[in-house]
């Protein structure tokens, strides 16, 4: 391992990918791969894209990356894709839009499954941006999955929202509903050479307009043709602008730590799940009893009653 995280700090890809490996795929090293690493994280700028199926966030990352790396930093993109309910399986096919820089050996760019975790992110999403930050790529940009207003878990992690709207897909209804629309530092609409543009734009501005943030910060609205690379020169100005504005801001750490809680609170949640699973449950118990509620012998309800009268705590 020590060998393994020397490749990784000297900036070798394939050590990168195998950390990562490991990591998504909770291998018997991969805590002490995360211990190790943590103390050489925090550095990095992380911004997140998020927004409705169709939007063009992988487009835009790919043009976002292409101009970072135009100011020769070493960027790394995390891109989520849903995985089947029904088989299990994952296309990633966001990586397909991203083709740019494939070759330029300054960018790395990782699929992720969800593996059937919501809020857009992946359950490992946020170890594997560690990793990524340990490696020295800065900024990181993080694409989610793309699942509607609910999609509020990259706020949690990123230090910097976009969210992606197109004009004429009801997105301009979309301004005026709570959820993923108040978590955005940004905002991007994208596909400016279709009609609806203004519409959207004052759309947006008027929610701006009611709803005032308790920090001060006043999200900008950037208009993109990702395809054409039009307006991200733009958006890289407000990112940067944004960063600044949060330099120093005592909000800005309140969140940190925030998220610092909720990485706690998660870690303690797959960990004691999956021990409490193996104690309650030894020999194929568990069958037994998902066996008996599928026949109506018992009720879930009683059986997690029982568990925690039966547990100590």
């Amino acid at each position: 391992m020590d060998e393994l995280l020397q490749d990784l700090f000297r900036g070798d890809t394939r050590a990168l990918a195998r950390v990562i490996s490991r990591v998504e795929n909770r291998s018997v090293d991969s805590l002490e791969l995360l211990r190790t690493l943590f103390p050489h994280t925090g550095r990095a700028h992380i911004i997140g894209v998020t927004g409705s199926p169709g939007a063009g966030k992988s487009s835009l990352v790919d043009r976002l990356a292409a101009a970072y790396r135009r100011q020769e930093k070493p960027v790394g993109i995390v891109a989520v894709d849903p995985t089947s309910a029904f088989t299990g399986g994952a296309i990633l096919g966001d990586r397909i839009r991203m083709q740019g820089g494939s070759l330029d050996p300054g960018l790395y760019i990782r699929s992720m499954a969800t593996r059937g975790n919501l809020g857009g992110l992946a359950a490992a999403t946020t170890d594997v941006v560690l990793v990524l930050d340990a490696a020295g790529k800065d900024p990181i940009l993080i694409e989610t999955v793309g699942v509607g207003q609910d999609e509020i878990e990259i706020v949690k992690l990123a230090d910097i929202s976009i969210v992606v709207l197109v004009p004429g897909m009801g997105d301009d209804i979309q301004t005026l509903k709570a959820g993923i629309m108040e978590i955005a530092d940004i905002f991007v609409i994208n596909k400016c050479d279709r009609p609806g543009v203004e519409k959207m734009e004052r759309a947006i501005s008027t929610m701006l307009s009611l709803a005032h943030r308790h920090d001060g910060w006043v999200p900008p609205i950037v208009k993109t043709i990702a395809t054409k690379g039009s307006g991200v020169d733009e958006l890289i100005v407000e990112i940067d602008r944004c960063s600044a504005f949060f330099q120093n801001d005592s909000l800005r750490s309140q969140k940190k730590k925030q998220a610092a809680r909720q990485r706690l609170l998660s870690l303690l949640e797959e960990r004691l799940l999956k021990a409490a699973v193996e104690h309650i449950f030894p020999n194929g118990e568990l069958n037994r009893i998902v066996d008996e509620i599928a026949e109506r012998k018992t009720d879930p309800y009683t059986v997690v009653e029982d568990i925690i009268r039966r547990s100590r705590w």
